[in-house]
Order: C-alpha cells, then structure tokens, then sequence
C-alpha cells in the first residue's frame, strides 16, 4: 500500500505498486513447480535381455578391392580378371561370417566402373560393402 503525505499538494504517485505482481509471480512459480515433474512421465519398455549364446564373431580382415582408372581389378594387391573376381566372390559370399569387401579406387576413376565392382559383389550375396578413401585435410 501506497500512502501519500498532504504536503506533496495531493497530486497523483508515480511509484509502482509491485505487490500484487509479486504475489501472481510467487502463484505461477508454485504452479510451475507443481506440474513441471508430471510432464516428465517415461514409458515403461521392456527391453529384450542379452544372451551370450552365440559366441562374439572373430576379426575377420576385410577383403580390398582396388580398381584403377583403366578399369582393372586388384584383390588384395593381386591382379584379377572378371571371371576370377566372379568365382573369388561365389566362395567368399559361402562363408561364415562373411568378411567385409572395401572397395577402393583412384581419385579420376569413373563411378561406372566403381559402381560395376560393387554390382557384382553385391549380386554375389555379400552384405557387407564398404568404400576407403582419404581422410580430409
């Protein structure tokens, strides 16, 4: 509450009355507080249990197949035809687990030819295709 003296003349206050501001605030802050931890609710998942029946696959190096710009075909270093690169993926996809295939080429070999290599790895029933590049500087 505001009072005023006569001796300022009876003119009107300039000061705020801050009270009833105070009192809405401390309100909406109780309220807040109140239903801020009811929003919050979680849903209740069960999650599968890990077994280890299985045992942990073992590291199996990946298998490089370099492809030049001229459109030949390296395994692992090793020069291959079309029709080795065919039968090397017939037994490969035979395997179990199946080793990872990176696929590696030169930086001005077209993509036709990139993207040949990976059809016929990925016709040959192997999952796991990978690309290798350099790093960015």
């Amino acid at each position: 509450m505001a009072f005023s003296s006569n001796s300022g003349g009876g003119g009107p206050m300039a000061d705020i009355n801050v009270t009833p501001l105070v009192d809405v605030m401390l309100v909406l802050l109780i309220i807040f507080m109140i239903t801020a931890p009811l929003m919050s609710h979680k849903v209740k998942v069960e999650l599968p249990q890990a077994t280890l029946a299985e045992k942990p696959p073992i590291d199996i190096p990946p298998i490089t197949l370099a492809v030049t710009s001229a459109g030949k075909v390296y395994w692992n270093d090793e020069a291959v035809t079309a029709d080795m690169l065919d039968a090397r993926l017939a037994v490969l996809a035979q395997r179990t687990p199946q080793p990872q295939v990176d696929v590696r080429a030169d930086n001005v070999t077209k993509y036709s030819v990139i993207a040949d290599v990976v059809k016929k790895v990925r016709l040959a029933g192997i999952r796991k295709v990978g690309f290798v590049s350099t790093p960015e500087r």
